[in-house]
């Protein structure tokens, strides 16, 4: 699978009081890739942000299939899912990297929506810029 990668080193900070991966730290993953990759793939979009566009998490999941632990090795790799005018959804999946390889611990999405401020100062929904429309090829082909 091509997508962008975030690569975490699990520490201390990032367990619970079992020794396990607190479950909030896998969804706060997926808001670092993604945030990362827009940063390397759209930076007129992280640019825009000062002119007032916003990228609003509509909706976010993680459905956990292994326990990670401290010092466990972590990629999460991020890809396109549906892209519509205003709105893009990402998958996300989790790998532990093992000597042997990797092995699958989690999958997410998550649901964004681009808005901008109208002339009352509601959010209103804007359409997605077209650097993230070629955000979608760029990180399927696995270009940089």
């Amino acid at each position: 699978m091509k997508g962008y990668e975030y690569r975490h080193v699990v520490t201390i900070e990032d367990t619970d009081l079992l020794g396990n991966v607190n479950y909030v730290n896998y969804v706060s993953w997926q808001g670092r890739a993604r945030e990362l990759c827009l940063r390397e793939y759209t930076p007129d979009v992280v640019a825009g942000f000062g002119d007032g566009v916003r990228l609003l998490t509509v909706s976010c999941q993680c459905e956990y299939l292994r326990e990670l632990t401290i010092f466990d090795e972590v990629i999460v790799r991020m890809t396109p899912g549906e892209v519509g005018q205003t709105q893009m959804t990402m998958k996300f999946e989790y790998w532990r990297q093992r000597p042997d390889g990797e092995e699958l611990v989690a999958t997410g999405e998550q649901r964004v929506a681009c808005v901008r401020p109208d002339a009352d100062g509601n959010m209103a929904p804007a359409r997605l810029p077209e650097s993230m429309r070629r955000l979608v090829d760029a990180v399927t082909a696995g270009r940089r």
